[in-house]
C-alpha cells in the first residue's frame, strides 16, 4: 500500500491531467459547463420531490434536503464505480505503449467523481438555505461518511475494473445491482417503511445504507456520528478496499492478454 501511495504521488501530474480531461470531455460544448454539477441534482431533486412527496405522500420533514442528501451520495457511488469499471479496459492504447501503474485509472475515475460530488454539494447548501432548514454544527462532520464512502467506492471500482477485463458481462450485471441498491437504500422513502426484523436486518447489510444514514444525520438532524457508526463505515470501506486491491494485484499482470 505504501508503494501504491508513493506511485500515486509520482504520477500525480498524469492523475490531474486525466481528471482535467474527463471534466473537459463531460462538459464539452456545454454552455453552462461544470455548473451542471449543481443544476443536475437540483432538477432531479425537484422531479423526485414532486413524485414522492405528493403522489406517494411520504410525510418527511424537510423532504427536499432529506432526498438530496442521499441522492448526491448515491449518484457519486453509481457514476464513479461505473466509470472505474471500464477504466482499465478503455485505457488499453495507453497501457500498451508506456508503463503506467494500472490502478491509476480506476483511482482517477473515483477522484473525478468526488470532484463532481464536491461541486454538487453547493446544490445541497442552496436547498438548505432556500427551504430554511436548520443548519447544525454537525454539518462539518458530514465529511466523515464522505471520506469512508470515497474509500469504499475506490475498493469497489478497483475490483470491478479488474473483473471486467476478464468478464465483460460484469458491466451489464453491475447496472442490475445498482438498481437493486437504489431501492434497498432509503433515498426517497423513510426508513420506517421497512417492516419486520428481516427487512431491517437485510437493509443494514447494505453499506450505502450506513453512508447515507450517517451523512443525513449530520446534515439534516444535527447528529454527530457515533463511534459505532464510524466503525461500521470504516469496516465496510477498509474491507472492500483490501479485497479489491488484492484481486487487482493478483490479476493485473495478465490484463495485457485480455484488453
Amino acid at each position: 500500500m505504501k508503494t501504491k501511495l508513493s506511485n500515486v504521488w509520482r504520477y500525480r501530474f498524469l492523475l490531474t491531467n486525466l481528471i482535467g480531461r474527463d471534466i473537459k470531455v463531460k462538459y464539452r460544448r456545454s454552455k453552462l459547463g461544470i455548473l451542471w454539477s449543481v443544476l443536475n441534482p437540483l432538477l432531479m431533486m425537484l422531479v423526485m420531490t414532486m413524485v414522492f412527496s405528493k403522489f406517494f405522500r411520504f410525510d418527511i420533514p424537510n423532504y427536499p434536503v432529506y432526498l438530496l442528501s442521499a441522492q448526491l451520495l448515491f449518484t457519486f457511488f453509481n457514476d464513479s464505480t461505473t466509470a472505474a469499471m471500464g477504466s482499465v479496459l478503455y485505457s488499453a492504447p495507453l497501457i500498451k505503449k508506456v508503463y503506467v501503474p494500472k490502478y491509476i485509472f480506476p483511482f482517477e475515475k473515483i477522484c473525478f467523481g468526488f470532484v463532481n460530488l464536491m461541486f454538487s454539494m453547493l446544490a445541497l447548501l442552496f436547498i438548505i438555505f432556500i427551504t430554511r432548514a436548520p443548519i447544525h454544527a454537525s454539518l462539518l462532520a458530514g465529511f466523515i461518511p464522505l471520506f469512508f464512502l470515497f474509500i469504499f467506492s475506490l475498493g469497489v471500482g478497483v475490483l470491478l475494473s479488474a473483473a471486467v477485463v476478464y468478464f465483460r458481462d460484469v458491466m451489464h450485471f453491475w447496472s442490475v445491482i445498482m438498481m437493486a441498491l437504489t431501492y434497498a437504500t432509503p433515498i426517497f422513502y423513510p426508513e420506517s417503511i421497512w417492516e419486520g426484523t428481516f427487512m431491517m436486518f437485510l437493509g443494514k447489510l447494505n453499506p450505502m445504507y450506513w453512508y447515507v444514514k450517517v451523512f443525513r444525520n449530520c446534515v439534516l438532524f444535527g447528529l454527530f456520528p457515533t463511534g459505532t457508526e464510524i466503525l461500521i463505515c470504516a469496516l465496510f470501506a477498509v474491507a472492500t478496499l483490501a479485497f479489491g486491491t488484492y484481486v487487482f494485484n493478483k490479476t493485473q499482470d495478465n490484463f495485457i492478454l485480455y484488453i
